[in-house]
């Protein structure tokens, strides 16, 4: 969408200000890639949700480091509650665009922002929990680091970006509204971090399958009819009574 506006040579839309040059992401999307902007706003809050569902069913098998304690799953099962409340925002401020709808726009903006904030608060809460029992799996540690610098930052830059609208300096309200979305492009890329140790271990464990087949082809430890370990294909001597 950046891209357009710059190749479109900066237009000024219906929806901005008279003394406003710099579009925000919403003054675009209002316009003729607003299809666009809603397609784009779906399929990535979903797909960032079923990662949210796709961890915590990891976690429950085993293949992530297990949640063992009923706090763990609490905070769990908090920050998906309030990532899907950041998707509902962000899908209806997409579909209730600035032009036609500013004032729902504005709140559902508020809860796209606030929503995922506090999931993040929550999933660090989580992982500072699951580092103290794992200690040994360093990218707990990097993941935790990583969400909880994304809740600074977009804390921060959320309220410069509320400040300097409602002062009327929308050019930088703009700029903050672009930062913002990146920096959130940067906090989906974390959970790629976190679901990369699941990978791993179903690698591990067809690993494991395939060198007890071997074994088994090979006769190593099996049992032959009267419940002796075979080895290399020969069961052990019979014993003298």
């Amino acid at each position: 969408m950046l891209i357009v506006w710059e190749a479109e040579g900066h237009p000024h839309y219906a929806s901005m200000g008279s003394g406003q040059n710099i579009a925000y992401i919403s003054d675009i999307g209002a316009q003729g890639l607003k299809p666009l902007f809603i397609t784009g706003c779906v399929v990535t809050t979903v797909f960032l949700d079923l990662s949210f569902a796709s961890e915590r069913w990891l976690r429950h098998t085993g293949r992530l480091a297990k949640n063992l304690g009923v706090a763990e799953k609490v905070l769990s099962g908090l920050s998906i509650v309030f990532a899907i409340a950041g998707t509902c925002g962000l899908i209806l401020l997409s579909i209730f665009d600035t032009l036609h709808h500013p004032h729902l726009h504005d709140g559902f903006l508020l809860l796209f922002i606030a929503g995922y904030v506090i999931s993040a608060i929550f999933i660090c809460a989580e992982y500072q929990r699951l580092g103290v029992h794992f200690r040994q799996h360093r990218i707990l540690r990097l993941s935790f680091w990583a969400k909880l610098l994304f809740i600074l930052i977009e804390v921060v830059f959320a309220i410069i970006f509320a400040t300097t609208s409602f002062d009327d300096k929308q050019n930088v309200a703009a700029v903050f509204e672009w930062i913002i979305a990146f920096v959130f492009t940067f906090y989906v890329l974390t959970f790629f971090m976190d679901l990369l140790p699941a990978s791993r271990s179903a690698q591990e464990h067809t690993s494991a399958e395939i060198r007890r087949k071997t074994e088994g082809e090979n006769g190593v430890g099996m049992m032959d009819e009267t419940g002796y370990a075979v080895e290399n294909g020969r069961a052990p001597p019979a014993a003298n009574f």
